[in-house]
């Protein structure tokens, strides 16, 4: 199946110098890095055993919830890179605990009538699985796959992300961020041999990438499609500052994601895809090098969301470890992923003694909304800590 981008633009990378000298993120950086972050996540260890942190902090400190939101498996995640990293078994137990916790709200069915069980069952079981060979993991992420593709409509070709299947006001709804919810589809064809969880994953992304990303290589937040004929409607936000805007954490869904999808396909045209997504977002970036909430915003007094930045950093390594080494590109999309690590790293982080227990501040969830602004986010702690650990060494993804 081919993505059909020719009517995409793909812009030249602006002051394209910037990117071409290579960072000072060597080995001992990084390091350093990860050092500070499993710091944070021991100061939270006790605290976030039984409960998980809150999507954002208030007054940068995470209060504790329920297993109830989309992001509880970001923490989850951050232990098993933990685990991964160290080899302290600490970080395992409390995340094998968590599993427990998965598996409940899937059985009674807690806040799971969304795409979003991608997310959660990849970093919280699939993970487990990968690392320790955890069979009952694999069974309840399996699970999830099977109630994610109940959301599938056939004739739109998408997955619906949020809302009553049966409610005409919310059907037909996808998301840019759903491309990260498809890996758990295509895990599960990989591991049952049953191909439906990856033809729902695949022609879920070509639909995205047909609908959801603009001819300018921005993209919108959400589009709508016909579940009953398949027709197009329109595209609209509820993250972003317009309709027509591009929000930031919605680009770098797509930065990410279309290269995720390539792994299991090998559609070169996602990679391509990808590279115009990158080259627009890198051409609205201020000066160092950490994105605005929206891209409409490129200088002034509006909020940095450093959640988006690491999302897309993740994105650029993943897609870049694709490129051939005589692509010229290769060199500049991973200059520009270390030159936003190492903005990250010097001007984001909270202080390691500070009451704050999140690890990147200035982050944005919903700004429309007032909610997360000028916070921490968990997923952008998780992302960060997972773009350390894949330049420290050859990750397999949980992904």
């Amino acid at each position: 199946m081919t993505v059909y981008t020719v009517n995409v633009i793909k812009e030249k990378i602006e002051n394209i110098e910037r990117f071409e000298k290579t960072p000072a993120v060597d080995k001992s950086f990084v390091e350093k890095a990860i050092h500070h972050v499993l710091a944070k996540i021991d100061q939270s260890l006790d605290l976030f055993t039984d409960l998980f942190p809150d999507s954002n902090s208030e007054n940068l400190v995470y209060k504790p919830i329920k297993n109830v939101e989309w992001t509880t498996s970001f923490w989850t995640g951050m232990l098993w890179l933990a685990y991964e990293y160290t080899g302290h078994e600490k970080y395992r137990l409390v995340a094998e605990k968590q599993i427990q916790s998965f598996k409940e709200r899937l059985e009674k069915r807690i806040e799971v009538d969304h795409h979003d069980l991608g997310f959660l069952y990849t970093l919280s079981c699939v993970s487990a699985y990968k690392l320790t060979g955890n069979e009952e993991a694999k069974e309840i992420a399996l699970k999830a796959a099977d109630l994610l593709i109940t959301r599938y409509y056939d004739k739109a070709g998408i997955i619906q992300a949020w809302g009553n299947l049966n409610d005409p006001k919310e059907r037909g709804r996808m998301i840019i961020d759903c491309n990260l919810n498809l890996p758990l589809l295509y895990w599960a064809s990989e591991v049952t041999g049953k191909p439906i969880y990856k033809e729902i994953a695949e022609t879920h992304v070509l639909q995205a990438a047909k609908y959801i990303v603009r001819p300018d290589a921005s993209t919108y937040h959400t589009y709508y499609m016909d579940p009953e004929t398949g027709e197009p409607l329109y595209g609209n936000t509820r993250q972003g500052y317009s309709d027509d805007s591009c929000w930031a954490r919605g680009q770098a869904w797509g930065i990410y994601g279309f290269p995720l999808s390539y792994h299991y396909t090998n559609n070169w045209s996602l990679i391509e895809l990808a590279k115009k997504l990158t080259n627009y977002y890198l051409n609205r970036l201020p000066e160092d090098e950490i994105c605005y909430w929206d891209l409409i915003f490129t200088e002034g007094d509006e909020e940095r969301d450093s959640s988006a930045a690491a999302i897309t950093i993740c994105g650029m390594l993943e897609m870049s470890k694709y490129m051939p080494v005589t692509d010229p590109e290769k060199r500049i999309y991973e200059n520009a992923a270390l030159k936003m690590i190492e903005s990250l790293y010097n001007h984001y982080t909270t202080d390691i003694e500070a009451p704050a227990n999140g690890i990147l501040m200035h982050a944005v969830y919903f700004k429309g909304g007032g909610r997360g602004v000028d916070e921490s986010c968990i997923w952008g702690d998780y992302y960060y800590f997972e773009a350390l650990i894949r330049l420290i060494k050859d990750w397999k993804m949980y992904w």
